[in-house]
């Protein structure tokens, strides 16, 4: 969470450093602050809020500076308040820094610093990180902070500055990812997302864990491991992002246009992956692994959040498909336990940004465990991407709505190509293979149409805008959908909503529903559970509840038994997820929008959880 922009060069730093930050933003934006280097100090200016509010702050000061470092703040320690922002001064002044993570041993480093004489202002951990590079520093930043992250537990994603060598940034990663990249002639940028510097340059240099980097205006780019200061080649990567996939373009919401893009990213996710006349998908990224996964016994699936509910219905998918066990983890608890990985276990770990701090820890407490782990994510050049054995890119695009939708659908899509693949190279048949392969290739023509009765689901949000509860009810494969229904609804219109299986509906929550308490059930017609599904309607209706059915279009019957029907194309049952989620994220979002909320940026939520 949070984020991190650097510059130094030829131009004044500081409109380069706001408008990466605006880019940033949705990694957290409780507060925001900026230090440039002046021409005897180092000016800092930080206000708690967005970082709309520090631009207001500082567009009148008319600062002019050629290095500068800046951040956008999602609180861990500390209130998110003026004296919290980042970034953070030693006691001398001579020193800046902001950081991106936890440091774990922040209280015991302090209690030595205040012996040693320094004095901390805020409430943060951050703080502590100034002091130390203060208390190492012997006339050379580089080594100073080199040495005083050597005592540092935790995660960092850190950029540093010093009063006394302008045209200077020093930055490092554990746990924290960073970036750095070179412009025009003389110039660098740093940054935590290539999204805060795409608008400057495309040609990048990912750190890795444990490294430390400084970029010099004058002297260049120097490269090192923290651990023993052995200097390490740079190597450049060339992003493929363009400026508009990171602007709205007419939306007035991130949120809206990421759904509205859909019927695209499901495409790009299958582009290229289809063998029409093999019934079979092809996936360039595991064909090193053909071996081992004609053979494999088990699979994990391990990831948070959303995609931990595009974990589940990958569950289903592989399963029924290909017939594999499948367990799924969430990685937050995957860590902590001893889990069981034998030679034909594969683990796949799933993650948007391929940053996420828990599912990160899983990948590689299962490595070190011996296990084959595989990725599945959206951002290349990611850690996730780079420490798995290999893997599936989901290429969703950037996603910048805190409340994931494309990403999510791309995910499923994924696995059940995975799926798909592992299927055909056991039981599956042919003409089993060349039926899933054809309703794939249908799914972006559906969707487009499914897209074009956004009307329905405003009609319906403006009744949800009065909610205060919500019943998201979904069987079998549609189960995941549910939760992931509930999940957008919290998260962006504060609703309290819950997913369940709807036969679970008996055993606890039915004695939640009255006239107030409305239901949303996935009701499609290819669902084997689809008559089961009727009965918990009618369960729901003899208790005064109000239903809202996900239904098949043509589906005229379902009118009688609930009180709003919002229909989707027919798809097979093991595309319905796909389908059946993007009303429930456009009820959310017009939800949301009816109640007044921040779509974008719903509070105390954040894009990439980094930290534990």
């Amino acid at each position: 969470m949070c984020g991190i922009v650097g510059y130094t060069g030829s131009k004044n730093a500081v409109p380069i450093l706001l408008d990466g930050l605006k880019r940033l933003e949705y990694r957290g934006y409780d507060s925001a602050g900026i230090a440039i280097l002046g021409e005897n100090d180092i000016i800092i200016d930080k206000v708690a809020g967005k970082v709309e509010m520090l631009s207001r702050k500082i567009e009148k000061k008319h600062y002019d500076s050629r290095t500068g470092i800046a951040h956008t703040r999602w609180a861990t320690h500390g209130a998110p308040n003026d004296i919290n922002a980042h970034p953070h001064l030693d006691c001398s002044g001579k020193l800046a820094v902001v950081h991106n993570g936890v440091i774990e041993n922040y209280r015991s480093l302090k209690i030595y610093l205040e012996k040693k004489g320094h004095q901390f202002y805020t409430e943060t951990d951050t703080e502590v990180l100034a002091h130390l590079f203060e208390e190492y520093y012997k006339g050379d930043l580089f080594e100073a902070v080199r040495e005083a992250l050597l005592n540092v537990e935790g995660t960092y994603g850190i950029a540093v500055i010093e009063r006394d060598n302008p045209g200077r940034i020093i930055a490092a990663r554990l746990g924290s990812p960073l970036v750095v990249a070179k412009g025009e002639a003389g110039e660098y940028f740093v940054a935590s997302d290539v999204a805060a510097i795409v608008r400057f340059t495309k040609d990048v240099i990912f750190l890795e864990e444990g490294e430390i980097v400084a970029v010099d205006a004058r002297e260049g780019i120097k490269l090192a491991d923290i651990k023993d200061n052995r200097e390490k080649k740079v190597e450049v990567h060339t992003i493929d992002m363009d400026l508009t996939e990171i602007e709205k373009n007419g939306y007035p919401h991130f949120m809206l246009k990421e759904i509205h893009e859909q019927a695209s990213t499901i495409l790009n996710a299958t582009r290229g992956r289809l063998d029409a006349e093999n019934g079979d998908a092809i996936l360039q990224g595991l064909a090193d692994y053909n071996d081992f996964f004609r053979n494999v016994n088990r699979i994990i699936l391990t990831a948070c959040g959303t995609s931990w509910h595009a974990a589940l219905i990958g569950e289903y998918l592989i399963e029924s498909i290909a017939g594999i066990p499948v367990e799924v983890e969430y990685a937050s608890e995957f860590r902590y336990r001893n889990p069981i990985i034998e030679e034909k276990t594969a683990l796949f770990v799933i993650s948007q940004s391929g940053e996420t701090a828990d599912t990160l820890a899983a990948l590689r407490e299962a490595k070190r465990k011996g296990a084959r782990v595989f990725g599945i994510c959206n951002v290349v050049g990611s850690t996730i991407a780079r420490e798995t054995d290999a893997g599936v890119y989901i290429h969703a695009g950037p996603e910048i709505g805190v409340a994931s939708t494309k990403a999510f659908t791309s995910q499923v899509m994924v696995l059940a190509l995975i799926a798909l693949y592992l299927g055909r190279r056991r039981d599956y048949s042919l003409s089993q293979g060349k039926n899933m392969v054809r309703e794939i290739q249908a799914l972006p023509e559906k969707i487009t149409e499914l897209l074009q009765h956004e009307e329905d689901v405003k009609k319906i949000a403006r009744y949800f805008r009065k909610a205060e509860n919500a019943l998201f009810l979904g069987r079998h494969i549609n189960y995941p959908v549910a939760l992931e229904g509930a999940l957008k609804l919290k998260e962006i219109s504060y609703i309290h909503a819950e997913g369940y299986p709807a036969a679970e509906m008996k055993h606890g929550p039915i004695a939640l529903i009255d006239e107030n308490m409305p239901c949303v059930v996935l009701a499609n017609d290819d669902d084997i559970m689809y008559e089961k599904v009727i009965t918990n309607i009618q369960e729901v209706k003899a208790r005064n509840g109000k239903v809202i059915a996900v239904a098949t279009k043509g589906n005229k019957k379902i009118k009688e038994l609930v009180d709003d029907v919002l229909y989707v194309p027919f798809t097979v049952q093991a595309l319905t997820p796909v389908i059946n989620t993007i009303p429930l994220q456009l009820l959310a979002y017009f939800t949301a929008v009816e109640r007044g909320c921040d779509v974008d940026q719903p509070r105390n939520l954040a894009k990439s959880v980094t930290v534990e």
